[in-house]
């Protein structure tokens, strides 16, 4: 039973990557547009944490290396062994990716609902 539920998960995911259905063809879309967007967004900051927090008082920022490296945990919301940001700009910046992460898990779970609901609907047609 569990082999068969492996085993048809493992074909849905394939056939994602190839775009075999719309639907399939949307869900790969969606995950790649946000995917994107979170690399823009992790470079974006990264950036912009270097300039507000190199210079900051107390720091653990001091390389753009390090603000990426902090800014991309932050993003995944796992954190770092480095301090949270020192500088007003950081901490409002901080709280822009951790919204940006809650929301990015908001949307991806339901892309992914959306898709089980549609592709159940199609299996169930095909019936």
């Amino acid at each position: 039973m569990i082999h068969d539920v492996m085993a048809s998960a493992g074909r849905e995911v394939y056939h994602v990557g190839k775009g075999n259905t719309t639907t399939h063809r949307r869900l790969r879309e969606r995950v790649t547009a946000i995917a994107v967007a979170t690399v823009g967004v992790d470079l974006i900051c990264g950036v912009c944490v270097f300039f507000l927090e190199r210079d900051a008082h107390g720091t653990q920022i001091h390389t753009f290396g390090s603000a990426l490296f902090w800014t991309t945990t932050q993003l995944l919301t796992v954190s770092s062994n480095l301090g949270n940001p020192i500088s007003a700009g950081g901490r409002i910046l901080d709280v822009f990716m951790e919204l940006w992460a809650i929301t990015i898990i908001a949307t991806l779970t339901g892309a992914v609902g959306s898709f089980l609901n549609k592709r159940a609907e199609e299996l169930d047609s095909q019936q």
